[in-house]
């Protein structure tokens, strides 16, 4: 049994939780779960190296690609889901590909993770370049798809990362930069959805939001490009404009709407006094970057109207 790896491997701290009560249970899950932060902590000069290598090929003009299956795959759509409403960025800029296709979100299509060159095919049908950067997420480290899927963008120049908690597996040999937090056995042994899954969950977080922070997209700890799609997002962005620019809300909520609703063009034309139209051409020529967009409309002294 030793030659699994450790994310199949029994866990005797929880050997007798069949027969425990709720309580137990719960309190053993908190024990290994406390253990997981600990083990992304040992790895944070990787996740650095990894955002180096990919906040260079978004400077780029590239792209960013989580390729996954199972519990992983799901994991990395839902990061990049969440990209374009936190940051503004176009849903183009961070994709999540899991085997099987979307629907695998929502129903188990576990086959579909044995076919190595299916990893590389899916990449090529988003058009994957050399300019571009991949990370692959396999709790196991050995799952067909994702290997292949790394192997497949490497050998094309893409940078490649992986994130898995099993160490000196094929993953980690495919990629350029592993992040390998160990979390140890499993409470239940092999369901890598629990203490796995909420490594690589967190990994994840510090991948997009650092990368995200590093291309401009944040204003001190704000999110300065929400997307005020909704009322909540709208009343959150309203709020973040006020703060930033230090106006009474009467005068907030003014320049706000003057904009369209839309934060980034509300703290351009605040901050440069310029109209509308100048604001939202400045963002366009500066990948919607608020304080670049700033830089170009104060330092040129041009009208964009």
């Amino acid at each position: 049994m030793t030659d699994l790896p450790v994310t199949e491997q029994e866990n005797p701290h929880t050997a007798g939780i069949g027969a425990l009560g709720a309580g137990e249970i719960v309190r053993l899950m908190n024990e290994e779960d406390a253990l997981v932060a600990e083990a992304v902590g040992r790895v944070g000069a990787e996740v650095a190296r990894a955002v180096e290598g990919i906040v260079e090929r978004l400077r780029g003009g590239g792209r960013l690609f989580y390729v996954g299956t199972g519990t992983s795959g799901r994991l990395g759509v839902l990061d990049a889901s969440e990209c374009p409403p936190t940051f503004g960025v176009s849903p183009e800029l961070v994709q999540g590909i899991i085997a099987g296709g979307y629907e695998a979100c929502y129903r188990a299509v576990e086959a579909s993770e044995d076919d190595r060159e299916a990893g590389g095919r899916d990449l090529d049908a988003r058009g994957l370049t050399g300019g571009d950067a991949v990370v692959g997420l396999a709790a196991s480290g050995r799952t067909p798809y994702t290997v292949g899927a790394v192997e497949h963008a490497r050998t094309l120049g893409a940078f490649t990362a992986c994130v898995t908690c099993a160490p000196e597996s094929a993953i980690t040999r495919a990629a350029e930069v592993a992040i390998v937090p160990v979390v140890g056995p499993e409470v239940i042994a092999g369901s890598t959805r629990l203490k796995a899954g909420t490594a690589q969950k967190m990994v994840l977080n510090m991948l997009s939001t650092a990368t995200m922070i590093q291309l401009g997209y944040v204003s001190g700890n704000r999110m300065s490009n929400v997307s005020a799609r909704n009322e909540k997002l709208r009343a959150r962005a309203r709020r973040i404009f006020q703060a930033e620019t230090g106006l009474d809300e009467a005068t907030a909520r003014a320049a706000f709407a003057a904009a369209g609703d839309d934060l980034p063009t509300a703290l351009v034309m605040q901050r440069t006094g310029r109209t509308r139209a100048e604001a939202e051409r400045a963002l366009a020529s500066e990948r919607g970057v608020v304080r670049e967009a700033i830089e170009r409309l104060l330092q040129s002294g041009e009208h964009l109207s």
